[in-house]
């Protein structure tokens, strides 16, 4: 049963973890097992793992995706999930998290971005423009057959509960990171100061 106080929304947890330059190796492998295992979860919708761009600031970014709070809470109060993160200790300088939710997930920020001003309201338009339009052509093309002989506001409202889910998972995050560079272009060098 969902806890009334959180979304049911999928769950992203965010972590920023600055690598000790010479256990680089050694994180890289801890990183493998922990993802093998968070996999194991009831609930699991992905993982994917960030690697620095900057050789000299080893900052890792690591995005977990669970489908509820219910099962992502499960994994992170898990004996399997402490674990992991005693093993991985001294392999970080520094970590940080950030547990993000429902449209959260549209602008999921670097954790530099803090320290950053906003990302400009055209860009957000822009990246709107280009996650919704091809999801639209997409709807046409694959329910439009179906949705003709349905009255119109019905056959609008399954085309929109189309697009939406497939917008907040997965097009809107991976285009996110995808065009990370272009919507936070100071975020490489906010981490080199950092």
């Amino acid at each position: 049963m969902e806890n009334p106080d959180r979304p049911a929304d999928p769950i992203t947890l965010v972590i920023s973890e600055v690598v000790e330059p010479s256990q680089i190796q050694a994180y890289e492998a801890w990183s493998r097992g922990f993802n093998q295992a968070v996999q194991q979860f009831e609930g699991f919708l992905g993982v994917d793992v960030i690697r620095p761009r900057d050789h000299a600031y080893p900052e890792y970014v690591v995005i977990v995706k669970f489908d509820s709070y219910t099962h992502f809470r499960h994994w992170r109060t898990s004996p399997t999930f402490q674990q992991w993160v005693d093993k991985g200790r001294n392999l970080v300088l520094d970590r940080s998290q950030q547990q993000l939710g429902g449209v959260e997930l549209w602008f999921t920020l670097p954790p530099a971005a803090n320290k950053l001003p906003q990302t400009p309201y055209y860009k957000k338009v822009i990246l709107g423009i280009l996650a919704v339009y091809p999801l639209i052509l997409l709807a046409d093309v694959l329910l439009g057959p179906f949705l003709k002989p349905l009255p119109s506001l019905l056959g609008l409202f399954i085309s929109v509960t189309f697009v939406s889910a497939l917008l907040t998972y997965p097009v809107m995050p991976w285009l996110s990171r995808l065009l990370g560079f272009w919507l936070y272009p100071s975020s490489a060098r906010s981490t080199r100061k950092g």
